[in-house]
């Protein structure tokens, strides 16, 4: 009997299933939520989306990603916000990364205050950005 159904994205490995990772990405401009999920799902991850911290906090409730990539600046909850709410829960071991224009020396430190695992600044390179994700989901 089974007890527990797991289903996880799933991709082709030569000759094997492997799970995939997946990314929230938390954004409430669309252009920038599609541009970054396109680069993820290229470099084989599994993507959510949400526009703003609520959709978020309910996406990371439902789905349990791997990693959050979210914005400083969102409607209804922002990503300080965001980020607290996620290093308060108990079960959770979500690496949270920063990705705003918000990049003065004032906003890099109150993102690792708030608890944030890397801070990356826009407009940003696409290498940085799968470089961090990658460092992080090791």
């Amino acid at each position: 009997m089974i007890d527990v159904i797991i289903c996880l994205p799933l991709r082709v490995c030569s000759t094997h299933l492997v799970a995939m990772q997946t990314v929230l990405v938390a954004d409430d401009s669309r252009s920038v939520r599609e541009y970054l999920s396109s680069l993820l799902r290229k470099s084989d991850f599994a993507v959510l989306e949400a526009t703003n911290g609520k959709e978020a906090q309910q996406l990371i409730l439902e789905n349990h990603p791997d990693l959050v990539m979210t914005d400083v600046v969102m409607p209804e909850m922002n990503g300080y916000e965001l980020c607290r709410w996620i290093k308060q829960q108990d079960e959770c071991v979500v690496p949270v990364v920063f990705c705003s224009v918000k990049a003065e020396d004032f906003d890099l430190h109150w993102g690792k205050k708030q608890g944030c695992d890397a801070y990356i600044s826009k407009p940003f390179k696409p290498d940085i950005i799968l470089q961090t994700i990658k460092k992080l989901l090791v």
